[in-house]
């Protein structure tokens, strides 16, 4: 691109605009029948860390008619320097604009992205309003976790793809090849004929009164009242990336990964991951072996990590574990295990793992007492937790990390209370294990409880603001008094916005171009996040941002994400948001009996059984 040379000097860290990295690919632009950018709404070192992104990119180029390149949003100088010189947003490999591809991919991994996707698609010269785009220019799709409620961009997404895109985006780069040189509304209604892929287009939106709506109808024959998610049946069959790009700069996880199994069936009733990724799908051992074998000959990583919602719970995890120590030890290649249950177990795992490397181990409590606990599902105890800590401490370690969440509903003052008890307690096992005083250190994290669709607390209000500041404090104040703790924190303005977003309709876009105009961008970064443009740019619109995140929405309301089908039936959330608010909780559907949720029937799946936690290897 004429002028990216002149840029580079210029801003920080260059390697992010430049391509070429170990294990990318370049294909021949006329050779190919469908252009595909792939857009990350964030900064090359969070983009490059993301495994669908890997993944993606190694189902398209594989295939002789296709090619897929590469695009994450500009840092703010860089951008800068774009605007400055008229620089349009540019894929990595071949420097193209966005613009000239056939297809704009974006991924919507958190809601705090969306004023970014409008930024690039402003960046590249494309028109933000579906409404507006017309001749040659790219079909604009998104997938991804933010893809089950993609109200707030849907008028600026010509398709929205739900599930996983293995097979999914191969039909719809199909359709383009066989639409090409019809209309851009044959090509939409060629998508809207697959199986996952939602244009909104095609749907009206009706409201109530008071703002509620009313209702999302098709405008037309043939597209379906509810469009359904699309799964990957068998992942053994599945297409994986074991020549992954690996990056010139360090990335946020710069490590080889290794996906072990898909969803999670523990069924935490504010985590909107484990409701969306069902079913439970494993690869077996034997492949697992070979995909990390080849990972590691083709990338020269010194770590492979096991990523899923809860490898622990692999129901092959021991052998796993034993197999890749004993083949890689040796060379020094460390085995990562980025999510671990409260147990002992946990710990014993982390210990095989962690022989070449020993960092600090993390523990998800999420609430403080256990009447919360059971609250939200989380299926821990207090002797759990204690008892998970006294064994790490007894084998080693000496730093720790707790994650817990403020304002999750039915929350009292007390429950934060009991996260400040509990950090004691931790430290308390420290002492009994002897850990020489400065020595043991611990970090309690507290996000802020976001009400996700698809979830048992999608019914439920975001605690406001003030109250969430309120507690921060006490508790800040508590742990302060504990040596050897440090206290971090979500700000309230953050998880306010992404609630707003979580939860929104199509009135939000106008709320979107208004903050992009006023400068909003990156707004999952401290230093570009300005909650004075966002408060604004609600004023300017005439929408009151409170409606959203502080709305308690009736069984009977019509959701703005109801349309959209993870699978997960509704009555099954319903019943589960009243056994929240009796503090009754439910049995992970692994042990043997079905909870009922609807989503093996709907995708005629087995139920997956893992093995009891006593069971031998």
């Amino acid at each position: 691109m004429n002028g990216l040379a002149h840029v580079l000097p210029l801003v920080e860290k260059p390697g992010r605009y430049i391509g070429g990295e170990y294990n990318s690919v370049e294909k021949g632009w006329k050779e190919a029948e469908v252009r595909v950018a792939f857009a990350f709404p964030d900064i090359y070192e969070v983009g490059m860390s993301h495994l669908g992104l890997q993944i993606l990119y190694h189902v398209v180029n594989r295939r002789s008619d296709a090619l897929l390149e590469r695009v994450f949003a500009p840092w703010t100088d860089m951008e800068g320097e774009m605007r400055a010189r008229n620089l349009p947003l540019f894929a990595l490999e071949s420097r193209r604009p966005v613009r000239d591809f056939d297809v704009l991919a974006f991924t919507l991994q958190y809601e705090l992205s969306f004023s970014t996707v409008v930024n690039m698609l402003d960046l590249a010269g494309i028109p933000l309003w579906t409404r507006d785009r017309t001749g040659d220019g790219p079909i604009v799709i998104a997938g991804g976790p933010c893809a089950y409620n993609p109200e707030p961009l849907a008028p600026f997404l010509d398709a929205v793809f739900l599930g996983e895109g293995e097979e999914g985006f191969n039909h719809i780069l199909d359709a383009i090849i066989q639409n090409r040189g019809r209309s851009r509304e044959e090509t939409l209604v060629a998508l809207a004929a697959i199986p996952g892929v939602y244009v909104p287009y095609f749907y009206d939106v009706q409201y109530l009164s008071n703002g509620v709506v009313s209702q999302v109808v098709p405008n037309r024959p043939g597209v379906p009242n509810r469009v359904v998610k699309q799964i990957i049946g068998n992942l053994d069959e599945a297409p994986f990336p074991t020549r992954p790009i690996v990056p010139y700069l360090g990335v946020v996880h710069d490590r080889a990964m290794l996906e072990v199994f898909r969803g999670c069936t523990r069924g935490c009733r504010f985590c909107q991951a484990g409701a969306v990724y069902r079913p439970v799908r494993e690869r077996n051992l034997p492949t697992l072996m070979e995909q990390a074998r080849e990972l590691l000959r083709n990338t020269g990583y010194d770590e492979i990590s096991l990523t899923s919602l809860s490898t622990s719970d692999y129901s092959r995890i021991g052998p796993l574990v034993e197999g890749l120590v004993n083949r890689y030890a040796e060379q020094k290649i460390n085995v990562a295990l980025p999510s671990l249950r409260v147990d002992a177990f946990s710990v014993e795992l982390a210990g095989t793992v962690q022989k070449v490397r020993r960092s600090s181990l993390t523990f998800a409590p999420e609430a403080g007492s256990q009447r919360l606990r059971d609250v939200i599902n989380k299926g821990v105890t207090e002797e759990d937790l204690l008892a998970a800590v006294g064994a790490a401490f007894t084998a080693g370690w000496q730093r720790l990390k707790l994650y817990f969440m403020l304002g999750l509903p039915t929350e009292t003052l007390d429950d934060v209370e009991e996260i400040a008890r509990l950090t004691e307690g931790v430290f308390a096992k420290g002492r009994e294990a002897r850990i020489p005083r400065g020595r043991l250190k611990v970090a309690v994290s507290a996000s802020s409880f976001v009400p996700k669709p698809h979830t048992s607390f999608q019914w439920e209000p975001q605690a406001p603001m003030a109250e969430l500041r309120e507690r921060q404090s006490y508790l800040q104040r508590r742990l302060k008094g504990v040596r050897g703790s440090n206290f971090n924190w979500h700000e309230a303005e953050t998880s306010f916005l992404e609630a707003v977003f979580a939860r929104g309709d199509r009135r939000l876009a106008d709320v979107l171009v208004r903050a992009h105009a006023l400068g909003c961008r990156l707004d999952g970064w401290r230093e570009c996040f300005r909650y004075d443009l966002w408060r604004q740019a609600f004023e300017d619109t005439g929408i009151n941002p409170g409606d959203y995140a502080y709305r308690r929405y009736a069984y009977t309301d019509t959701l703005p994400w109801d349309h959209l089908d993870p699978g997960i039936g509704k009555q099954f959330l319903i019943l589960e948001h009243r056994r929240a608010m009796a503090g009754e909780t439910t049995h992970d559907c692994r042990r043997g009996v079905c909870t009922g949720c609807g989503l093996c029937p709907a995708f005629e799946v087995e139920p997956y059984t893992a093995r009891e936690p006593d069971e031998p290897y």
